[in-house]
Formats: C-alpha cells, structure tokens, sequence
C-alpha cells in the first residue's frame, strides 16, 4: 500500500547512497574526455538495475552464487578504482575501442546503481513494502535524469577550475 511517509523516506536514503550530485564531476570528467553522456539511456538502465534488484536481487545474486556482503565489497573495490583515476588522473578503466557511449558504465553501473544502492535496496526491503521502494526509485530516476540532462549548465556555473576541484574533493569522497 502506498504510503507517503515511506516514499519520502525511502526517496531520501536511496537518494544519498546514489549521490547523483556528488557524481557530477565524473560525469563533467567524461564529458571533457570528450564522451557523450545520454541522460535518458543512462536513467534507464540505472532504474531497470534497480528495479530488478528490487524484485529479484538475492534472486540474481544467488543465482550466482554471490552473498550481498561480497557483492558490496566488489562494488566498492570498483568504485575505490574510480576515486583513484579522480584524484591521480591516472586512465584505469581503459577507454572502449568502440566509442561507445558511457551512459552505461560507468554511469548507470557502477556510480548510479552500484553495489551500494543495490544493496540498499534489498536492505529495504525488509522495512518498507515494494511499491514504496518501487515509487522512491522513480523518484531518484526523475532526479538523476534531470541532473545528468542538465549537467552542461552545471559545469558552466562550475567552471573549470570549479570542476577540478569538486573532482579532487569527491574522488578522495569515493576513496
């Protein structure tokens, strides 16, 4: 049963351990690597992550025979990985040969639907019903999709220097 209480709360938690805002400055990195960041594409595959792990998460992680506690700490390895490349400016993840675009990873996966937002969700699950989850997730896609849309006008209000230094301070954030 739907529940406003719950929504805002479940919006709110979802809403720090994604930290779209703190993910600013890796998307503006992207962007001045000269990568085309698709707002929509990356919204969606970040929201059909989060929902099937919402419906399906110790499902899929059973599956392959992977417990919520080593899944997070995979996560967070990949995640320190990207901290580093922030702070060092240092190209670990290797650039695709393909050009694609990385709407996909690393935005959707792993900074928007990590493995700590997925193991937020099942971690819900046990105090708040499905639809509430359900409806805080599409929140937080409404606010990702909004953020990442107007990511150019933030960059410019940032600047440069602004942006370097917001890069540093979060990367040592993800560290």
């Amino acid at each position: 049963m739907l529940n406003f209480k719950d929504i805002i709360s479940v919006t709110l938690i979802l809403f720090s351990v994604i930290d779209i805002l703190g993910n600013i400055p890796i998307v503006i990195a992207l962007k001045e690597q000269g990568k085309k960041i698709e707002a929509l594409k990356a919204t969606i595959a970040s929201g059909l992550l989060m929902l099937s792990f919402l419906l399906f998460g110790e499902k899929i992680l059973s599956l392959f025979g992977v417990d919520v506690g080593s899944f997070a700490v995979a996560g967070a390895l990949v995640m320190f990985i990207i901290g580093l490349e922030m702070i060092l400016n240092r190209e670990i993840f290797k650039p695709q040969r393909d050009d694609s675009s990385p709407s996909i990873f690393p935005l959707a996966f792993p900074l928007i639907a990590g493995a700590g937002t997925l193991t937020t969700i099942l971690s819900l699950r046990a105090e708040y019903d499905t639809v509430n989850i359900g409806t805080g997730i599409l929140l937080n896609l409404a606010i990702i999709f909004l953020v990442l849309k107007f990511s150019d006008v933030i960059q410019r209000k940032l600047g440069k220097q602004g942006a370097k230094v917001l890069e540093k301070i979060f990367g040592i954030i993800l560290l």
